[in-house]
C-alpha cells in the first residue's frame, strides 16, 4: 500500500477573517478537512482583519462558528489540532505600511503563502499592493478569490487586471464552489468513463437538457447587494454555465487545469448569443410577490426590509440557450434559476430522444422518453429513468416507468460526502488549478451575459411576477411549451 501523497504546508491568510464569508464557510470547511486528517501538519491559517483581537479571540470566533453554523459535533481531539493552527492579526487593509507585519507571521522558505480574499473587491487593489510592497510574496504564493468577479465584462477586467499587476495566471485561484460538488465532479467519470453514455452524448440521441438551481428562501436581509446584482449575475454567469460547460464539453486530452479549461472555454464560445433581436424568445424574468412556502406566509420581493418599490431587479430567470457547433447542433439546453420558488433543488435533466415506433400502445400511446436525471443537492446522486414490464402472467405486457436509483450516500457508505468548499480550499491549498476559473472563461462567460443583459435595458420592462411558493412565472412554462417540450417538476 501507498503512502499518503505529502504536499508542501502552508500559511493560509484569510483576509476578512472576521466576516461573513469566513465564518459561514471558510472555516467550517477547514475544521472538517482537519477532521479527515487532509490538512499537512506543518500548515498554518492566519486570520487578518481590521477590528482589534488577538489569537485566542480568534479561536473563539472559529468555534462559535461551527456551533452556529455546522450540525456536526464538535471533536475535542480534532479541535485541538486545529486550534493551534489558528491565529490572528489586525491590519487595516486600506493602509499599505500594516502589511509589513506579515514578514513576521509568515515564513516563505518553509511553507507556501496562500492568500484568501474573503473581502468585497474594492479592497483587492489594497491588498495587492500591500502584499507586493511588503515583499512577502515568492513565485510559489497563490491568491484565492470568490464571485462575483465583476458586475460585467468591464469590471471584471478591472479586478482581473488589479490581481494581474501582482500575481501571474498560474497563481490565481477562482473559485466556483459548484465545481467542488461531488456531483459536478461525476460528470467527468459519467461521461468520459462510460461507453455508455460517452457514445451517445450528442445530438444522434439527447433531445434536450435541463439544468434547474431552484432556492426556496428569498433574499434573507441581502436586499440592497442582490438588488444591484439580479439572478442572471448571481446564478447564472457562474454556477449554471460552469454546470453547463462540464455536460457540453469535448473530452479533454487529460484532466491538466489547462485541458479542461480549453474545452470549457470552447463551449462558452459556441453559445448562440441572445440580443434584443430574440431575447423575448430565449428568455424570461421574474420577481417573486407574497405567498407562502411550506405553509408559512412569506412577503414578496419588493415587500422585503430595505426595499425599492420600483426595482426591476429580476429573481427569476429561465433561459434556452443553444450551442452552435457539431455535437450540440439542435439541442436546446433549458437554464433555470430563482428564489422564493417551491422548493430547494438543484439538478440536471438529460432528456433521450423517442424512439420512433411504439409497440406497447396498451401501456402508453407515446413512448415516454428515457431521462438520466443528476442531482446536486439536497441528495447527490444519479438516477437513470427507463421502462420496464409490470411482473405478472397477463396476455398483455404492460410497461411501468422505473427508476435506477445511485444515490452517493447509499453506493459509497465508507466514503464521507464533502461539501464543495472543502474540496477547493483543500486544492487551493495544494496548488492543483484544475478546478478554479480562468480568466479567459470568467470574460467569456461575461461577454454572454452582458448580451443579455443589454437587451433587457432596451426593452426596460419588468419582470413577471410569480407568487413565492411556486415554480416561477407563467412565461417559464411557455418557454419550453413551444418547443412542445415541459420543465420536470
Amino acid at each position: 500500500m501507498k503512502d499518503k501523497k505529502t504536499y508542501k504546508p502552508c500559511d493560509l491568510v484569510i483576509f476578512g477573517a472576521l466576516g461573513d464569508l469566513s465564518r459561514r464557510k471558510l472555516l467550517i470547511s477547514l475544521y472538517r478537512l482537519e477532521n479527515a486528517n487532509l490538512i499537512e501538519p506543518d500548515t498554518r491559517i492566519i486570520g487578518i482583519d481590521r477590528h482589534e483581537g488577538n489569537g485566542e479571540e480568534f479561536i473563539e470566533t472559529a468555534r462559535k462558528s461551527l456551533q452556529e453554523f455546522s450540525s456536526e459535533t464538535i471533536q475535542e481531539a480534532v479541535w485541538a489540532r486545529f486550534s493551534a493552527r489558528l491565529s490572528y492579526v489586525k491590519i487595516d487593509l486600506t493602509q499599505l505600511n500594516e502589511y509589513q507585519i506579515l514578514n513576521k507571521v509568515t515564513d516563505n522558505k518553509a511553507r507556501v503563502l496562500v492568500n484568501y480574499f474573503a473581502v468585497s473587491p474594492f479592497l483587492f487593489k489594497n491588498i495587492c499592493q500591500g502584499l507586493a510592497q511588503c515583499g512577502v510574496l515568492t513565485k510559489e504564493s497563490r491568491m484565492v478569490m470568490e464571485k462575483p468577479i465583476g458586475h460585467d465584462l468591464e469590471s471584471s477586467i478591472e479586478i482581473n487586471d488589479v490581481v494581474a499587476s501582482v500575481f501571474s495566471e498560474s497563481q490565481v485561484f477562482r473559485i466556483d464552489h459548484y465545481l467542488g460538488k461531488e456531483t459536478v465532479l461525476n460528470l467527468l467519470a459519467l461521461r468520459f468513463a462510460n461507453s455508455i453514455f460517452t457514445t451517445n452524448w450528442n445530438h444522434n440521441t439527447i433531445d434536450h437538457i435541463q439544468i434547474t438551481v431552484a432556492e426556496e428562501v428569498g433574499i434573507e436581509g441581502r436586499w440592497d447587494y442582490f438588488d444591484k446584482t439580479g439572478q442572471l449575475r448571481d446564478m447564472v454567469q457562474n454556477h449554471l454555465l460552469q454546470i453547463l460547460t462540464f455536460i457540453a464539453m469535448e473530452p479533454p486530452a487529460d484532466l491538466e487545469a489547462h485541458s479542461i479549461r480549453n474545452e470549457k472555454i470552447k463551449v462558452l464560445k459556441a453559445l448562440r448569443p441572445i440580443t434584443s433581436n430574440n431575447v423575448d424568445e430565449k428568455t424570461v424574468r421574474g420577481q417573486y410577490t407574497s405567498g407562502y412556502i411550506k405553509g408559512a406566509a412569506v412577503p414578496g420581493y419588493l415587500e422585503e426590509d430595505g426595499a425599492n418599490v420600483a426595482s426591476k431587479t429580476e429573481t427569476f430567470v429561465a433561459i434556452r440557450v443553444d450551442i452552435d457547433n457539431w455535437r450540440w447542433a439542435g439541442v436546446p439546453f433549458y437554464l433555470r434559476t430563482g428564489k422564493g420558488l417551491m422548493g430547494k433543488r438543484t439538478e440536471i435533466v438529460v432528456y433521450f430522444k423517442q424512439l420512433p415506433h411504439n409497440i406497447f400502445k396498451d401501456s402508453f400511446r407515446e413512448l415516454p422518453p428515457n431521462k438520466l436525471i443528476i442531482h446536486l443537492q439536497p441528495n447527490e446522486g444519479v438516477e437513470i429513468e427507463m421502462l420496464n414490464k409490470i411482473p405478472g402472467i397477463d396476455e398483455h405486457i404492460k410497461l411501468q416507468k422505473t427508476r435506477l436509483d445511485l444515490s452517493f450516500s447509499d453506493a459509497f457508505k465508507k466514503s464521507r460526502i464533502f461539501g464543495g468548499y472543502e474540496k477547493l480550499v483543500l486544492e487551493a491549498m495544494r496548488g492543483n488549478p484544475a478546478l478554479f476559473l480562468s480568466r479567459e472563461e470568467i470574460e467569456q462567460a461575461w461577454t454572454w451575459i452582458d448580451s443579455i443583459q443589454d437587451a433587457w435595458r432596451h426593452y426596460n420592462e419588468s419582470p413577471k411576477t410569480y407568487p413565492a411558493g411556486t415554480w416561477g412565472p407563467i412565461a417559464s412554462v411557455a418557454l419550453l411549451a413551444r418547443d412542445g417540450r415541459a420543465w420536470e417538476e
